[in-house]
């Protein structure tokens, strides 16, 4: 037995996928199809299989140099070339260039005898022949009922599927052959999904008189897949499909600040506004002023000579232009200089998933630093709320992961609670600006206030606004004696107050006067008493020097008398 050591270790191979080029496809499948393999594109009549297959075709001559062919068994390659030519595909020219070629097979059913000395050495005679003239690398078949429709027996068609399978995968050709679906199976014949590699269904439904296409990967040999239903459009500039699975919440965050647009909000905000990347709701009921605080957002955005897109559900971009002019904001010059993309349509147009589809290209073509959305709540118009709230939850990640700033409008009922929306997704946003209308005293006044924005700390004050010819203005913030008052009730208790100030300055000022008066009374009395004090001190000095004066000449009266007695003594001596 040999050794550990000396035993040969085996690498593990891979299946190697080939690139399918179609937008959102090779994610979900994580590389593309199974190269050298065969995959069964299947469905009802309309899904896009043959879109499928021709796309896989193109992308795979133009963008990575894999020549194909294609082997039509319904309809020639003229009229196929017509029909992809509104998708902007022209198979003609690839051919001519020799990156495709183009066959026409017709088979008929009744010119195949089932019998076990049938084979298909024909077909391969000549697929191997348009193989060699163009290097292909890529095959696609369309459709493969039409070379086993003559079949019946279950056991010949597993094994003609097989012999077709193997002969393709012996030579390395990833192929795309389309099946019709059938009654309880994925396919027509119910055998061609177990013998391939890989197998997409398209289905094409209709719900609510909404059209709704949708892909899914039900069988992929050797590798891990989406598995889920993904929504897929088809316009024109081909298919473009929906990853849903692929968004997680691994996104990185940016401590940037963006200007709202209003700088009265912004110093709601600490002063700065709203984080680069966030996600920003802006709710309240009809006329609040939702869509004049999103063109603000919008304006200071171009401003700063940032991309934006808006996508709008309720008004077009002529109205909401004409509309924002009355507060000082001009959209259409930002249009002009290509900064602003305004799209509108209605919510009714579509199905939910394809509202997403188109948010998505448009902002693969746009590439906008923000986004606006308004407003939301109406995709509620022939959808769930599970169904809105899910395409918003997706938009909003995706959005998170390329960093785009966005802001979505949700209209509020008047008679439903203001913290909260119709679609629910309050709590998966960062900001959320609540506007409101105050009645009082009969007038409705508009109020704002920052229900929460994560990460920073923000106003807890309901503040008043109003809108100016200058954008949106905010009022400071006034509390009466019943609480916040907005519009007249303010004005009048404005002035109530400055009469009364002036009345107390009044007041003031009688008691200032008065208490002045007395003050110059008290002074003048002081002053006379002082006088008198003077007068007093000046009188007792006098009688003082006065008596002083009179002790002296006492004293020098005696003196002179003494010695004027003592000289008489002397003299009777």
């Amino acid at each position: 037995m040999p050794s550990p050591s000396k035993r040969r270790t085996r690498e593990l191979s891979v299946l190697e996928k080939t690139p399918t080029g179609i937008p959102g496809f090779d994610e979900i499948s994580e590389g593309g199809l199974p190269k050298g393999r065969t995959s069964i594109v299947c469905g009802g009549a309309g899904c896009g299989k043959t879109m499928f297959g021709i796309e896989f075709l193109v992308r795979g001559a133009l963008e990575c140099g894999e020549p194909g062919v294609l082997m039509a068994f319904e309809e020639t390659p003229e009229d196929i070339a017509r029909n992809v030519a509104s998708m902007g595909f022209d198979i003609q020219d690839l051919a001519d260039r020799k990156k495709l070629f183009l066959d026409y097979l017709s088979v008929e059913p009744s010119e195949i005898q089932e019998s076990g000395e049938y084979d298909l050495e024909g077909l391969f005679i000549r697929l191997q022949s348009a193989v060699d003239m163009v290097g292909a690398k890529r095959v696609m078949f369309d459709t493969i009922e039409a070379i086993f429709s003559g079949f019946s027996n279950t056991r010949t068609l597993r094994a003609e599927f097989r012999r077709l399978f193997r002969w393709l995968k012996d030579r390395g050709l990833t192929t795309v052959i389309t099946a019709e679906r059938g009654e309880g199976t994925l396919t027509r014949h119910g055998l061609e999904e177990y013998v391939s590699d890989c197998v997409i269904l398209l289905d094409h439904r209709i719900k609510d008189q909404i059209s709704v296409r949708r892909l899914r990967i039900v069988k992929y040999r050797g590798t891990k897949h989406g598995a889920d239903e993904y929504p897929f459009l088809i316009d024109e500039r081909g298919m473009s499909i929906l990853p849903l699975t692929s968004l997680q919440l691994q996104h990185t965050v940016s401590n940037e600040r963006v200007s709202s647009g209003v700088p009265d909000l912004d110093e709601m905000l600490e002063g700065k506004g709203y984080f680069r990347g966030s996600s920003v709701l802006v709710t309240g009921t009809a006329g609040s002023g939702k869509t004049t605080v999103a063109a603000s957002f919008v304006d200071a955005a171009c401003r700063r000579g940032e991309r934006c897109l808006y996508i709008d559900f309720e008004e077009s971009r002529d109205q909401v232009a004409r509309n924002m002019n009355s507060v000082g904001i001009d959209l259409d010059c930002w249009t002009e200089k290509g900064l602003l993309t305004h799209e509108a349509w209605r919510p009714t147009q579509f199905g939910i998933e394809m509202h997403l589809l188109r948010i998505h290209k448009f902002i693969d073509k746009v590439k906008p630093q923000c986004v606006v959305i308004d407003p939301i709540t109406h995709l509620l118009n022939g959808s769930s709320d599970k169904e809105v709230y899910s395409m918003l939850m997706r938009l909003l990640d995706f959005l998170k992961v390329i960093g785009v700033t966005a802001l979505f409008v949700s209209l509020t009922s008047g008679g439903d609670e203001l913290e909260q929306t119709a679609v629910g997704i309050s709590s998966l946003t960062d900001t959320w600006i609540l506007l409101r209308d105050v009645e009082l005293n009969g007038e409705r006044n508009r109020c704002i206030y920052v229900l929460k924005s994560r990460g920073m700390a923000h106003s807890n004050q309901l503040r008043e606004f109003v809108l100016t010819d200058r954008g949106i203005k905010l009022l400071p913030v006034y509390i009466g004696p019943g609480g916040v008052l907005t519009g007249s009730s303010r004005i009048n208790q404005e002035s109530k107050e400055r009469i009364e100030a002036i009345q107390r300055d009044q007041g003031n000022e009688r008691k200032r006067l008065e208490a002045e008066r007395r003050r110059l009374t008290l002074v003048a009395q002081v002053t006379a008493l002082q006088a008198e004090l003077d007068a007093a001190e000046v009188e007792g000095k006098i009688l003082l020097r006065e008596g002083k004066e009179r002790e002296e000449q006492e004293k020098a009266d005696r003196d002179l008398l003494a010695r004027s007695r003592g000289s008489k003594d002397a003299q009777a001596d």
